[in-house]
């Protein structure tokens, strides 16, 4: 089955189908992993967009239970280069063309991965739309053009849980993670840091998240844009005014903390989306080699200074990756220090929220 990738520019990249059949409209970017595609797909932070896999071969060890992040494929469609006719690993369940299928997601393979992340890398990400169901390329570029795209979207409330729930009880802190599209690899992390977990909807109320009686709060990575996720920014502004209670932001967690202390955001040109980002702490000097997933960014010059110290820098871009702030036990960091998938260079960070807990 012949399907079509079409960009807002008049770009059409023309493939094989490897998916569910149907069309889909989102924002089109790439990400450079080598492995990890199944953490990918079920990554909340996805929803809205058509994720493209730099590395050419994918699915060639399958697909298996424990790797998934989320409850469910949230992305929009899947581009790459080759589907894996072999599936070699012992925990395999099933193949990735299977996956797909199961679970609605429209994939396209035998395109040039190349000339497509060539392309937005020049241009930017843009709006588009893959189809496996028109065959005609002026009605899918006009489709791409009419598309709403990420800017102004709130896309949590498609993500977040539908109640409260906790992980298994234990002798630790307690850390309400607020769930804007959280990945099963931080709450991992916490529970092996000994902490008890609650995990609460995004537009949860403030007097509703002080009813867990939590010692330190988790702003979780998830989609869209930081600016149309009102109520979270509100709801933090008013955490972060009690001064009491250790904050700790991830991905879109610290965009949401950075406009509640009074910055702004912005689009990142094509966006940051793979597991081999160089990043240094400004304290320390060291690199770590991290995994990001974002599109929006927290304006460094837009934070108040004297409050706010710079923690981490992109060594690519020099766009920020963390901060926090010199009296209040608030902090946060834009890459992914759970990895899953990637290196675990930053999960020290679990651990460094959790003293921070202690300490207050």
């Amino acid at each position: 089955m012949k399907a079509f990738l079409a960009l807002e520019d008049g770009k059409i990249f023309e493939g094989v189908s490897c998916g569910a059949p149907g069309e889909r409209c989102g924002e089109v970017v790439f990400n450079t992993g080598m492995t990890g595609y199944q953490e990918v797909l079920t990554d909340p932070s996805y929803k809205g967009q058509i994720v493209a896999m730099t590395y050419p071969l994918i699915g060639n060890y399958g697909i298996n239970e424990e790797d998934s992040e989320s409850r469910s494929l949230w992305l929009e469609g899947f581009v790459i280069g080759e589907l894996s006719r072999i599936t070699s690993n012992w925990r395999s369940q099933k193949d990735l063309g299977s996956y797909l299928r199961e679970n609605g997601v429209i994939g396209i393979q035998g395109i040039d991965t190349r000339a497509l992340t060539m392309h937005i890398r020049t241009r930017g990400a843009m709006r588009a739309v893959i189809s496996t169901v028109d065959n005609d390329t002026d009605s899918l570029i006009a489709k791409a053009v009419a598309s709403p795209g990420l800017k102004g979207r709130d896309l949590v409330t498609d993500v977040t849980c539908d109640e409260p729930y906790s992980l298994s009880e234990q002798d630790g802190p307690r850390v309400v993670v607020m769930d804007f599209g959280v990945k099963q690899s931080i709450l991992n992390q916490l529970y092996n840091a000994c902490c008890n977990v609650t995990v609460l909807p995004a537009e949860t109320s403030i007097d509703d998240i002080m009813a867990y009686e939590p010692e330190g709060i988790l702003l979780s990575n998830g989609p869209g844009d930081p600016d149309a996720v009102t109520y979270a920014i509100e709801n933090t502004r008013k955490l972060v005014g009690r001064g009491d209670i250790p904050i700790f932001g991830i991905c879109l967690g610290q965009q949401i903390l950075g406009l509640a202390l009074g910055g702004k955001t912005f689009k990142l040109k094509f966006g940051h989306h793979g597991s081999n980002h160089p990043v240094k702490d400004l304290e320390t000097g060291k690199i770590d080699i991290t995994v990001q997933n974002h599109g929006f960014c927290v304006d460094m010059d837009s934070l108040d200074r004297r409050d706010i110290e710079v923690t981490h820098v992109n060594l690519n871009d020099n766009t920020l990756e963390g901060f926090r702030h010199r009296k209040l036990p608030v902090c946060s960091v834009q890459f992914h220090p759970e990895a899953g998938p990637g290196p675990h260079d930053a999960r020290y960070l679990f651990e460094r929220f959790t003293e921070m807990i202690k300490k207050s």
